[in-house]
């Protein structure tokens, strides 16, 4: 059997395309790096999204949360080395297609932190103090000034349900203004850090539930074992909010998270059974992919539910705030091979290039993790003269693909970056052992 055609790219990064409307900064902040940007100004179909990657072969797909990267747009688009989200959720994008095809796959984690906890926080006072609810009695003449279900934060128990970057931050917030912590979270360095900060640990979610005033959710797509969290809360959890506090707790749940992680009626019955005073959504089972697209909402019929259309991160400031962050990473990755925020594994951080080491080419290499792939590249670095002056490798075991990165003295010719491909297939019989290649000269 013949190898697979790997995706060999010499040079930086040229050519993207942006779709779902970042920031416009983005462009900007990209053509002054020397790429050249084009902006589809509404949501594609998918296949007008093929359409358009092909047309302008784009190296680097940006995109946000709604437009599904499948595996048929991985195979059809075979110019695509790299999809940037310019968001945290990584759940539209079929990493496996992409891994499978040596595409790497970022996201910001950080950027739009701010800008969901403040609107955590601001639900939680809102809510406690029954705003919206008054709001809509005095706009309709009635004036009904009374403390019922009214509450301070203050002293109240807020349980946090993921304690990354966002339930975090909203954690250390509340904390600060008087507000109690307890958390769940299954990685054990997130639970060793909720406990060093002070915060408490429930040891399950329905326990986190049963001892929380409060619940706010801020859960990945996955869990620590890479299964979806599609479904984790049902009806049977979230019927146990504040089931251990005294009745008059607040009794208040926001996802402002993963629409997935409960099918709307689950939260309609807690609310309607009187579990759950009222509740705040920012995220559904199925969103619309524009403001075009009719969408009716879940909650329509149930006021205690305050919804707003997925804006956790839409201020103002968040949005230049991606753009920036989103620019420079793929700048470094396309100049330098360095990588950063991949989705493939939190936390990734690779880089051949820090502190000044001169280099004549800096190598990227996406491959099987079938043993003796890695050899193979060695081997023709070998052959071809050229010295490696530093490298880098990181096994994304799940995929079944590893990534290396090496800093040569010299660059490797075309004829050897595709003899690279032949000979990893020879040694390891793996047809797609070398996914993509990607060589970039130093200056």
């Amino acid at each position: 059997m013949r190898a697979r055609a790997a995706r060999i790219h010499t040079g930086p990064l040229t050519r993207g395309l942006v779709v779902e409307n970042p920031h416009p900064d983005l462009d900007r902040l990209l053509s002054a790096q020397g790429m050249e940007i084009t902006r589809l100004p509404d949501v594609p179909q998918p296949d007008e999204l093929v359409d358009a990657l092909q047309r302008t072969r784009a190296h680097v797909l940006f995109k946000r949360s709604r437009l599904p990267v499948s595996r048929g747009l991985i195979q059809a688009c075979p110019d695509l080395l790299a999809v940037y989200l310019c968001c945290i959720g990584d759940d539209s994008v079929d990493k496996q297609a992409c891994a499978d095809h040596g595409v790497m796959v970022f996201n910001d984690p950080i950027s739009n932190g701010r800008s969901v906890v403040e609107m955590a926080i601001g639900h939680l006072i809102t809510l406690s103090r029954r705003f919206y609810d008054t709001d809509r009695q005095c706009r309709a003449g009635v004036w009904d000034k009374n403390n019922w279900e009214r509450y301070e934060i203050r002293g109240k128990v807020l349980g946090v349900l993921g304690l990354g970057n966002i339930g975090r931050a909203l954690a250390r917030t509340a904390q600060a203004l008087g507000m109690e912590i307890r958390f769940h979270d299954t990685r054990q360095v997130a639970i060793e850090l909720g406990q060093e900060l002070g915060f408490g640990y429930a040891p399950t979610i329905a326990d986190l539930f049963a001892g929380s005033d409060y619940v706010s959710v801020h859960l990945s797509a996955t869990d620590i074992s890479r299964q979806s969290n599609q479904g984790l809360l049902d009806d049977g959890v979230l019927l146990q909010l504040g089931a251990e506090r005294p009745d008059s707790s607040p009794r208040i749940y926001l996802n402002l998270s993963r629409g997935f992680l409960h099918q709307p009626q689950a939260l309609i019955n807690a609310v309607q059974s009187g579990r759950i005073r009222r509740a705040a959504v920012d995220v559904y089972p199925d969103e619309p992919r524009s403001k075009d697209d009719l969408w009716v909402s879940p909650y329509s019929e149930v006021p205690e539910i305050v919804v707003t259309p997925h804006i956790g991160a839409s201020t103002l400031e968040a949005q230049p705030r991606i753009a920036r962050r989103v620019s420079e990473t793929i700048t470094d990755f396309s100049q330098a091979g360095m990588v950063r925020d991949c989705v493939f594994t939190p936390r990734t951080s690779l880089s051949v290039v820090d502190g000044g080491r001169a280099g004549g080419a800096v190598l990227v290499v996406a491959h099987a993790t079938t043993r003796g792939t890695k050899r193979a590249i060695d081997e023709i670095i070998f052959n071809a003269g050229a010295s490696n002056l530093s490298s880098e490798h990181r096994d994304f075991d799940h995929l079944g693909m590893a990534l290396d990165l090496a800093l040569l003295d010299r660059p490797l010719s075309d004829a050897q970056l595709r003899e690279l491909v032949e000979h990893a297939h020879k040694v390891t019989e793996a047809p797609s052992a070398i996914r993509s290649i990607r060589q970039v000269q130093r200056s």
